[in-house]
């Protein structure tokens, strides 16, 4: 295993925050929830990091938050979170729409594309934000639970004595 050197250290758990409290660990995995799941798709990466600097956040947690929104969960998190906004909006989604956005894909008619979603934008902004902030506060609360858990549980493997 590497052993680097002490003033590498420093730096590594300067931009890291490997020791912080399991509060501030838990707000940068949640930060890295709210992101991964808000709205400007493409830009989550960029956005969690700028916050984990502007924040001074452990910055691997945040990203590991990111990355929690995988592939195959998008398009179900973003459908379900566009009609919730479009119910809280008001307004109706034309049936077929899924169809229709699926046969434009296809089609590479990017105009088709924009025309149909345009009048969703709201919607989508509103509900996949609202789901970020619920993902982020039930991403907290789990993850304090499994730090404090985690590290009860390493305090008392290292203070059990060796037979």
């Amino acid at each position: 295993m590497l052993n680097p050197s002490p003033r590498l250290r420093r730096l590594l758990e300067q931009l890291l925050h490997t020791h912080d409290t399991p509060q501030r660990t838990a707000l940068a995995f949640a930060v890295g929830l709210f992101f991964g799941f808000s709205p400007p798709l493409g830009l989550h990466t960029v956005l969690g990091l700028a916050a984990a600097f502007a924040l001074n956040l452990n910055r691997v947690a945040v990203l590991i938050g990111i990355y929690a929104n995988l592939p195959w969960i998008l398009p179900a998190y973003y459908s379900l979170a566009t009609l919730l906004g479009a119910a809280l909006l008001g307004i109706d989604v034309p049936p077929g729409l899924l169809r229709q956005l699926t046969e434009s894909l296809s089609d590479h008619s990017w105009r088709e594309i924009w025309n149909l979603a345009r009048p969703l934008i709201r919607a989508y902004t509103l509900g996949s934000t609202l789901g970020a902030l619920v993902v982020a506060v039930v991403g907290y609360r789990v993850a304090v639970a499994a730090i404090v858990a985690h590290r009860r549980r390493v305090a008392a493997e290292t203070s059990e004595p060796v037979e």
